[in-house]
């Protein structure tokens, strides 16, 4: 058996973090394929108190220090965007493979420096753009593949993104300030962006719209009022490269109504994909369709037995997936899981379609 990828995380804390509530289950899914070997967070401090209280062997002093250890083969980025530049830099020069959370940089402009930096140094790159990985994903991929639906003639989204509307917490501040590249646009709207090009292909010309209905955010914990410069409705009309018609509307906050629906229409069939609100990368998706004769959409969900083994929590379970295909990349040489290429192409999908808002005309 092949020892086990070590894994070092900047940015990972025991108190109800991303990192921990989806990466830590993710790898432990895993079995032996992985080992967490080490952690460095903003003070040497934190890593200290987070390696003891999970029994992670190695609290590095700086990410630097993490990154050029001989202990560590993966760097795992899990810290705000406008970090994400600078600490997946220290990573590549070193000469790691990286896991990072997705947006791969704060802008098209750093994407395009990092995924050139990547492959300079010929380590396998990783974005994290788990709703990729999702079994129901992947199964409506096999899906359309087969012809369910045949010709797709249409495809519509509806998204809620739970914050950005005009209320939120004083951690989850930072999301409203659009320099921060941590948008609705940036993190719901785009991971579903990353499934739907994965299902259907590239999407075509389109124009956009943005909005935004509060032009402040109050703090809930602390009662504070800060200016919210991220918009709050996001609507894209256009085509797929196919020719099919595209739409898509995301909403901030969440609604009493449809918080997510994608629907897939065609010449045989039609398929709905359900959620309780506009996050494909880390809610439960239920999949349904009908196709000929049938009047009334039926479940279609990947087999039960795919789940077992597998974490609950669904984003848990998609990150599971990400990290084993990158186990698989390392190992094989392959490229299996989403590239920091295909994270440049997700980032310029959103330049395009911040252009066509700004502009008002197709992109």
């Amino acid at each position: 058996m092949a020892d086990p990828i070590k894994v070092g995380f900047i940015g990972l804390n025991p108190d109800s973090n991303w990192a921990f509530n989806a990466h830590i289950p993710a790898l432990k899914s895993l079995g032996d394929t992985f080992e967490v070997a080490g952690v460095a967070n903003s003070s040497p401090e934190s890593g200290a108190r987070t390696a003891e209280a999970l029994g992670i062997p190695r609290a590095f002093a700086t990410p630097a220090d993490l990154a050029a250890s001989e202990d560590i083969d993966l760097v795992t980025v899990t810290v705000k965007v406008p970090y994400h530049f600078e600490l997946i830099s220290l990573a590549l020069d070193a000469g790691k493979h990286v896991y990072c959370e997705w947006p791969l940089g704060n802008g098209l402009e750093e994407a395009r420096k990092l995924t050139a930096l990547a492959r300079e140094k010929g380590v396998v790159a990783v974005a994290g753009t788990q709703a990729r990985a999702a079994l129901e994903v992947e199964y409506l991929k096999q899906l359309v593949s087969d012809g369910f639906v045949g010709d797709v003639l249409a495809t519509s989204i509806i998204g809620t993104g739970g914050n950005w509307a005009d209320t939120t917490s004083s951690a989850l501040a930072y999301l409203f300030d659009k320099a921060n590249g941590a948008t609705m646009e940036d993190i719901p709207m785009a991971h579903t962006l990353a499934a739907v090009k994965d299902v259907l292909g590239d999407i075509g010309p389109l124009k956009a719209v943005k909005l935004s209905n509060f032009e402040t955010v109050t703090l809930t914990d602390t009662g504070e009022t800060k200016p919210k410069s991220a918009a709050d409705q996001v609507m894209v009309q256009g085509q797929m490269a196919s020719g099919a018609a595209f739409s898509l509307h995301y909403k901030g906050g969440k609604n009493r109504g449809t918080n997510f629906l994608w629907e897939i229409n065609g010449t045989e069939g039609d398929i709905q994909v359900t959620a309780p609100l506009g996050h494909a990368q880390m809610m439960q998706l239920t999949v349904k369709g009908a196709r000929g004769d049938e009047t009334e959409m039926v479940d279609r969900m990947p087999d039960p037995s795919l789940y077992s083994g597998r974490p609950e929590f669904a984003g848990a379970r998609n990150v599971a997936g990400i990290y084993k295909r990158l186990a698989d990349d390392i190992r094989n040489g392959t490229a299996t899981a989403p590239t920091f290429s295909d994270a440049l192409a997700l980032h310029e999908l959103l330049q395009r379609i911040a252009h066509a808002a700004e502009k008002g005309d197709a992109f």
